[in-house]
């Protein structure tokens, strides 16, 4: 037995619909997915967090030196896991 809501929990849940959420109405992430053939949601939503991850790490690498040793380990050891 579920206990009957309050007034100002109806009113909160009046604003939410929990058929269709706001993420899933990304139109850009539906023809990501549909061009490349992805499957599921989640395996594109984990490639989009690597894909930050890679490009914010080559952000960093693109402030160093260019003579600095570190810059070019780092960067051959990157092109090597890509």
């Amino acid at each position: 037995m579920v206990r009957k809501l309050k007034f100002h929990e109806q009113k909160l849940l009046k604003k939410v619909d929990f058929v269709q959420w706001k993420h899933d109405n990304n139109l850009r992430e539906i023809q990501v997915m549909r061009r490349y053939h992805v499957q599921d949601r989640d395996d594109y939503s984990k490639y989009n967090s690597v894909c930050g991850a890679v490009k914010k790490l080559v952000n960093e690498l693109s402030n160093l030196d260019p003579k600095d040793p570190f810059k070019a380990k780092t960067a051959d050891q990157l092109l090597d896991k890509l």
